[in-house]
């Protein structure tokens, strides 16, 4: 059996809320305040035995208005369903202990637990009287927190939660509930055995290979178990006897002292050294060590919070083995181990989150039957797989569940774009996941520059918490189907793709190859050519689109970043960086725009180097003399030289320095950033 899903209503943010688990590892990912602690304190108000079912005023979902609240006393309904899994004839227990919560007889089973914190009805009529005068919600929750809280009453029911049967408490304790909280911190005294979990964990595997030997029958097992304690028994009573001689005179000068207090009760009997040492009693004596190779011994509780949080966990992965071994603790074993960790990347180095979640997977079935994380790491999310992950998000301020995995449809296109999208989410890409929204972008200099065009825009990415993610190329379609919201399963977020006018044309003759040219070359000869643009149809299909749109350059005069770039700031040298060649001649265009010059007077005046390339630049440009401004036609020259002067990764690298030191000044120099980057920006940030 696993737990198969969980349906929240009126607790805290999560409200009407459905989701869904998978058997092995379940890693539940989100920006901060999107539910992920509450799924987890939900889950732990049904299992955790040990833990407080009570409620406080603030862990009621608040997002209620005040005639409702007036009417209804606010309540708390948790459904989990469990349900049978594939591998059910491995796990005979389970049946049993959900049977009385079966909602499905017929294979696959379903059972399930519901929790509920209420108000009793017998109270309603005193509340809607109460409550009826208040003027505000704050007045009205202070009401219910003073006056109501206290009589509010939680039961777990099992089965059809309709028919209100009590779950019972046996059954449930069956479930062993292991969670680690993210606050967290590794008593010291841990590592010794004192502590209950260590002492428990050393005296099942005691003797261990002998207890799990295969080849013995258990009668023989206990017969050597046996001699192997009386010989300890024998052995402990030499050391005691031993010691005792060496108290033998000392032992009748304390005692003396007994006798002269009165102890020795009128001579009629006195107290005397004698005792004896069982296993149990010298775990105490025992101490978790580090043993380095170098052959140093340290105390386990010198090391650094972070290892010492990885041999915590791998202790209490050793109890839960304990726990449900019925060998050892027969009708109170454990029938199903569940593990819980809140953001294990509090403590653990990347490499060690990495490693630590390959370990879960591989060791789950024969540890924990299920795992439940948390997680803000992208170190976790890259040691998982797309259908592992469950993502919490919010879109226009309502909740909602995404599925990754599921994201994508079953025919050929969509396994391929999802084995693309699985391939592309190493450590740092998968940053897309937890972001509150997205802005996709074709290459690096787009990656490096959206920050700094945020900054000059007034809305850093940050402040709304944006990723850019660089998908190398225009692979929007894979990565699109993750996150519309048009479709089941997908992650709701606000994603906005950047992408490149890159007008081409290819030649009329069957069988040429399209090839890119200049916006002011584009429709010049249809007779000889095809043309065509790389944005128009994306930026159709999404102009309406809830939650996706696509930006790009303007249709006439658009080409690439570095093309829109110099069309909006013609006069900018700081465009002009280290590694742009040719920069002489930029220089002339850029004064003889702010001069206004005009173009057949500057062209004609040789400022311009003689080159195949500049030949034709120069050849498209006079063909739009009459049909452009000269300003559009100059500006084009400047962009059209501009992007055959430099390589673009560099490039982009020192103007995005440029730029960011050019804010830093008390008077800085004037740039624009491109209109479809500006509203790429605004779209995510609404």
């Amino acid at each position: 059996m696993y737990i198969s899903s969980i349906a929240i209503s009126g607790f805290r943010n999560l409200d009407s809320v459905r989701i869904d688990f998978q058997e092995g590892v379940n890693v539940v990912i989100g920006h901060n305040n999107a539910g992920k602690t509450n799924l987890l304190k939900s889950i732990a108000l049904i299992l955790d035995a040990s833990g407080s079912k009570k409620l406080d005023v603030d862990d009621f979902n608040k997002n209620v208005d005040l005639r409702t609240l007036q009417a209804t006393p606010p309540k708390v309904s948790i459904t989990m369903t469990i349900s049978e899994s594939d591998s059910e004839a491995v796990t005979s227990d389970d049946l049993v202990t959900v049977s009385n919560w079966l909602i499905a007889l017929q294979s696959p089973y379903q059972a399930q637990l519901t929790y509920e914190c209420f108000l009793p009805e017998s109270e309603t009529a005193e509340y809607i009287n109460k409550l009826s005068g208040a003027t505000s919600k704050k007045e009205a929750w202070n009401i219910i927190k003073h006056e109501f809280l206290r009589k509010y009453v939680n039961k777990i029911y099992g089965g059809a939660p309709q028919f209100k049967v009590i779950a019972d408490s046996e059954s449930i304790s069956k479930f062993d509930f292991q969670f680690l909280n993210a606050i967290r911190d590794v008593e010291r005294d841990m590592f010794t055995g004192r502590n209950t979990l260590l002492r428990e964990i050393v005296d099942f595997f005691l003797d261990y290979e002998i207890k799990n030997d295969q080849g013995k029958t258990n009668a023989q097992k206990l017969t050597e178990l046996k001699v192997l304690k009386s010989n300890f028994s024998v052995n402990a009573n030499k050391l005691l006897q031993e010691l005792q001689k060496r108290m033998k005179d000392g032992e009748g000068h304390i005692l003396n002292y007994a006798k002269a207090t009165g102890a020795s009760m009128n001579n009629e009997s006195e107290p005397v050294f004698d005792g004896e040492i069982s296993e149990a009693e010298l775990y105490s004596t025992l101490r978790l060590i580090i043993k380095y190779t170098t052959g140093i011994e340290v105390p386990a509780t010198h090391n650094g919070l972070g290892y010492n949080n990885l041999i915590y966990m791998s202790l209490l992965l050793a109890k839960m083995q304990v726990d449900t071994n019925g060998n050892y603790l027969g009708s109170n074993a454990k029938v199903y181990p569940i593990l819980i960790i809140e953001e294990p990347e509090a403590h653990l180095h990347p490499s060690m989150q990495y490693k630590f979640l390959k370990f879960l997977k591989e060791n789950v079935k024969n540890k924990a039957r299920q795992v439940f994380i948390t997680s803000h790491s992208t170190h976790i999310t890259s040691a998982v797989s797309l259908d592992e992950i469950i993502c919490l998000s919010t879109l226009e301020g309502n909740l909602h569940v995404g599925y990754p995995g599921k994201a994508f449809t079953d025919d050929a296109a969509g396994k391929n774009s999802k084995a693309y999208v699985q391939r592309f989410l190493d450590a740092t890409r998968s940053d897309m996941l937890f972001a509150k929204s997205v802005i996709l972008v074709e290459g690096l200099a787009e990656q490096l520059l959206m920050s700094v065009f945020a900054k000059y825009h007034v809305k850093p990415l940050e402040d709304g918490h944006v990723s850019v993610i660089n998908i190398g190329g225009r692979y929007f379609d894979h990565f699109i189907k993750l996150f519309d919201t048009t479709n089941a399963n997908t992650i709701w977020k606000k994603i906005a793709c950047v992408t490149d006018r890159d007008p081409s044309r290819k030649e009329l003759t069957p069988g040429s190859n399209g090839k890119k040219c200049y916006p002011f070359e584009v429709d010049l000869d249809p007779a000889s050519y095809v043309y065509q643009e790389n944005a128009a149809a994306n930026l159709a299909t999404y102009a309406a689109h809830s939650n996706i749109r696509f930006f790009s350059q303007d249709l006439k005069m658009g080409k690439t970043l570095e093309y829109d770039l110099v069309l909006k700031n013609p006069s900018c040298r700081m465009l002009l960086t280290e590694s742009v060649g040719n920069k002489a001649e930029l220089e002339k265009i850029m004064t003889a725009i702010s001069a206004s010059q005009n173009y057949a007077t500057f062209i004609a005046g040789g400022a311009i180097r003689v080159s195949t390339e500049s030949t034709r630049i120069k050849d498209g440009l006079n063909r739009q003399i009459g049909s452009w401004t000269n300003e559009e036609i100059m500006h084009s020259l400047l962009a059209s030289r501009y992007v055959n002067s430099v390589e673009k990764g560099e490039n982009a690298l020192e103007l995005s320095i440029a730029l960011d030191m050019n804010l830093d000044e008390d008077t800085p120099e004037l740039f624009w950033v491109p209109q479809y980057i500006k509203e790429s920006i605004d779209w995510v940030w609404q």
